[in-house]
C-alpha cells in the first residue's frame, strides 16, 4: 500500500507510470483471481485504492 505523502514528491511523468504499473498488476490479480491462483483476494481491492490515490494526486496536480 502506497502513501499518499509518497505519491506527492512523484513528478507527474512518475505518477502516470506508476498508474500504468499498478493497472497491469490489477489485471494480473484478476487473471488470477479468475483461474483460482490468487491466495489473498484483498490485494485486488487494495491496488484499486492505490490507483484511486494515484489518480486523486494527479488531478490535484492539474488543477494547481
Amino acid at each position: 500500500m502506497m502513501k499518499a505523502k509518497e505519491l506527492k514528491n512523484l513528478s507527474a511523468e512518475e505518477l502516470n507510470k506508476k498508474l500504468g504499473e499498478l493497472k497491469k498488476d490489477l489485471f494480473m490479480l484478476r487473471m488470477q483471481h479468475a483461474t483460482n491462483q490468487l491466495d489473498n483476494p484483498m490485494q485486488i481491492s487494495a491496488v484499486k485504492k492505490d490507483i484511486a490515490r494515484v489518480k486523486t494526486i494527479i488531478r490535484e496536480k492539474t488543477n494547481i
